[in-house]
């Protein structure tokens, strides 16, 4: 099969289109041609030698993709269109990946669609309700609003009845898409303090729940800013991972909880009752709008190199796709 390879670590420009052994399917796996993929930070990463697969994992990036059944299994014929996770390998023309980790594809949704959901609303789902423990009511602030991921979370705390959504973001033109997806207060961290305005939108109670990609430079003001018994949720690290001096006490007067999480290394088990529970949540809310995959751009596989650099320049609202013949 023809898959997207890596000639060393380093930059975007060693992304080439190649040739490696089809993926053999594995007991209760399927085999799926690949017809889109996603770009994500953690490929990047993996591109630049920082974030290595799991063990067993396809050294080729792509931790999600959309596509048609080629070899069936369990409830999935042949030729049915699934979207799903997986802990590499997206970036090819066939993966194998267990049944438990497929979404069917609904009717009215393109591959190109469909390969923008599965790590950002299944991230954004497990972030937001499992870890965030997020109740109807609550206020939430996501910083990178405008990321895959954070333009997920805006639609799913509206869905799920959020009182404020607020959101960082690095300039006007995602602002305005912030806003335009549900949330109530977007804010340009290059020109704001958001902890300042999380204040006044809340009347000084703080949000409950943050989710941060941002890490130690969002430290003290993500601690300002969380209301009593709020959740902080750690996704990423960003923006650095050392806090030089951290005030307990700060964290024992208003009952703060810390939680970090990620999705690539969780277990099979894991990820099959993350996947069932997010695609009985939300697949009627696709299906009727309420929710939708947001891209930014697609682009033709050979072109993976710009694909890249895009990302890498933050210019991107939302998911940036690949284009798999």
């Amino acid at each position: 099969m023809k898959a997207i390879l890596l000639k060393s670590f380093g930059g975007a420009e060693n992304l080439y289109l190649g040739e490696t052994p089809d993926p053999i399917p594995l007991d209760r796996e399927a085999l799926v041609r690949v017809r889109a993929t996603a770009l994500n930070r953690a490929d990047i990463m993996q591109r630049q030698g920082k974030y290595p697969p799991p063990p067993g994992a396809s050294e080729i990036l792509g931790l999600e993709f959309a596509g048609e059944i080629e070899k069936p299994v369990g409830r999935f014929a042949k030729g049915d269109r699934v979207m799903g996770i997986a802990a590499g390998g997206g970036y090819a023309q066939l993966i194998s990946v267990p049944e438990g980790h497929l979404i069917s594809i609904p009717d009215k949704i393109s591959f190109e669609e469909a390969a923008a959901i599965p790590e950002a609303f299944l991230t954004a789902y497990q972030t937001l309700f499992w870890h965030g423990e997020f109740c109807e009511g609550d206020s939430v602030l996501i910083h990178a609003g405008a990321s895959g991921v954070g333009t997920a979370v805006i639609q799913l705390a509206k869905a799920a009845g959020a009182k404020e959504i607020l959101v960082t973001t690095s300039s006007e033109k995602k602002m305005k898409a912030c806003l335009s997806l549900g949330a109530s207060r977007a804010v340009n961290y290059q020109e704001e303090d958001f902890s300042k305005i999380v204040k006044t939108t809340t009347e000084n109670l703080g949000v409950q729940v943050i989710l941060d990609f941002i890490g130690s430079s969002y430290w003290e003001k993500n601690i300002s800013s969380l209301a009593l018994d709020g959740r902080l949720v750690l996704i990423s690290t960003i923006g650095g991972s050392v806090v030089p001096e951290v005030n307990l006490a700060k964290l024992l007067q208003k009952r703060i909880k810390i939680t970090a999480t990620t999705l690539r290394s969780r277990s099979k088990d894991y990820k099959t009752k993350l996947t069932h529970t997010f695609a009985v949540y939300a697949l009627d809310l696709f299906k009727a709008g309420l929710i939708k995959p947001v891209i930014d751009k697609v682009y033709d596989w050979g072109s993976v190199i710009e694909a890249h650099q895009r990302m890498e320049s933050n210019k991107n609202i939302g998911k940036i796709i690949l284009k798999v013949p």
